[in-house]
């Protein structure tokens, strides 16, 4: 076996498909930017095409018979690698995704105490964690990181309880008292 490797099979400079630019009729190189690989022409800078190299997004598990609705092609159900998702049949050309997220189970309307004019709603942190906000954020900044449960403090009469392991405990941040 030889020990010499041929440095034109790992040059970035090798022609990647033999394919000829469409606006100037130079060759097409395999060239990789910060949002990935491309197709770009060896005239560059004198000429600017580049096409995008797409990666198929997820694998097919099912089409739905329901119509895009940016293209009118069909919907496919795709396992990708962050889950399931729905998106269009003719990808890479149109880019339409739905995510399956799980079926979201009716919030009970708990008005914020802290403003009594929005509600409290279910939010998630950067970070994926799930707490609870006032909606009328950012006139009202009250927040939650535990389960908010209607009721009324026995001891400070704050209007909002919350779900720890110890038991239902007042939501206000001064009392803290766990209720009997």
């Amino acid at each position: 076996m030889s020990g010499q490797i041929d440095n034109q099979l790992f040059s970035s400079h090798g022609s990647a498909l033999e394919q000829h630019c469409p606006q100037c009729g130079g060759e097409l190189q395999m060239r990789h930017g910060k949002h990935g690989a491309f197709l770009g022409c060896a005239n560059y800078p004198d000429c600017d095409f580049i096409k995008p190299l797409h990666q198929p997004s997820g694998q097919v598990i099912k089409a739905l018979g329901v119509p895009c609705p940016e293209c009118g092609n069909e919907l496919v159900l795709r396992q990708g690698r962050y889950g399931m998702f729905i998106g269009c049949e003719s990808y890479p050309e149109c880019h339409y995704i739905a995510h399956m997220d799980e079926e979201e189970q009716p919030q009970k309307k708990i008005t914020c105490p802290a403003c009594s004019t929005g509600n409290l709603v279910d939010r998630k942190s950067r970070f994926g964690k799930v707490f609870h906000a006032c909606d009328s954020y950012p006139k009202c900044d009250f927040a939650l990181n535990t389960e908010p449960v209607e009721g009324v403090c026995q001891e400070c009469g704050f209007k909002l309880l919350t779900k720890k392991k110890s038991g239902l405990v007042c939501a206000d941040r001064k009392c803290q008292a766990v209720q009997k």
